[in-house]
């Protein structure tokens, strides 16, 4: 059987949702040399793992793994789109026997 599910492991966590995300960013030409990651690993509690990371012209595409409580994954994208990264979730299909 073929399904398709969104990449997000939940489960709980201190009182919160624990929850695994998967996210482009792309990063418009004037963000491109600047530390956004890092200032984003000092803001937030959330692990960050950087799947891939790529110029193409003028624009920078990272894929980023985020682990953490769910409300401050969301804090996350939201913190994000406001340093004007544009944010696309990543969904996968998962084949399951």
């Amino acid at each position: 059987m073929i399904a398709t599910k969104q990449k997000v492991k939940i489960t709980l966590y201190k009182g919160g949702v624990f929850m695994k995300k998967r996210l482009y960013l792309i990063y418009p030409s004037h963000l491109v040399n600047k530390p956004v990651i890092w200032e984003f690993i000092k803001n937030f509690g959330v692990v960050v793992n950087i799947k891939s990371a790529s110029m193409k012209g003028e624009v920078g595409l990272v894929t980023l793994e985020l682990e953490g409580d769910k409300d401050e994954i969301e804090q996350s994208i939201n913190w994000f789109q406001s340093k004007g990264i544009k944010v696309e979730r990543i969904e996968q299909d998962i084949i399951e026997p």
